[in-house]
């Protein structure tokens, strides 16, 4: 798609560096010749360590007959290779499913503390209903036996 972000980007960087080269061009005229010598070279410089332009991969459209199909190197590939493109997606989705788990095990573990720390202690009904309990339980937690 040439309308996307990074081809804006690029060509606004390329009409700023014409901008700006015309203005420095227009006031060159007036420095010395040492100075202007000592430009030449930086910008000789600067043009040997230009980017080249992107070459972007197309897909290639075939027509037989009536109708046309998008055809490209995914459709020659190998299984494996076609195969190794959902490697990522399969691996992210199992670390997902993993955290989730992980973390379900930690809430419920949480609660079983607090639970038991209920459970055990003696204290006034008023303890329950107020909303710096849980915290309170975490600071003076007694050590696991």
């Amino acid at each position: 798609m040439t309308n996307s972000h990074q081809y804006q980007a690029e060509l606004f960087q390329e009409r700023l560096g014409l901008k700006i080269a015309a203005r420095l061009a227009d006031a060159s005229e007036a420095l010395p010749h040492e100075v202007t010598e000592r430009l030449r070279h930086a910008r000789a410089q600067a043009l040997s360590k230009r980017k080249l332009p992107l070459t972007v991969a197309t897909a290639v459209l075939l027509q037989s007959g009536a109708g046309a199909v998008l055809g490209g190197s995914l459709n020659q590939a190998p299984w494996w290779q076609r195969a190794g493109l959902a490697l990522p997606a399969i691996a992210l989705l199992l670390g997902l499913v993993a955290i989730d788990s992980a973390l379900d095990d930690r809430v419920a573990t949480d609660i079983a503390r607090l639970d038991a720390a209920l459970l055990m202690d003696d204290l006034p009904p008023a303890a329950y209903a107020d909303p710096g309990f849980s915290q309170f339980l975490k600071l003076h937690r007694a050590p696991a036996q």
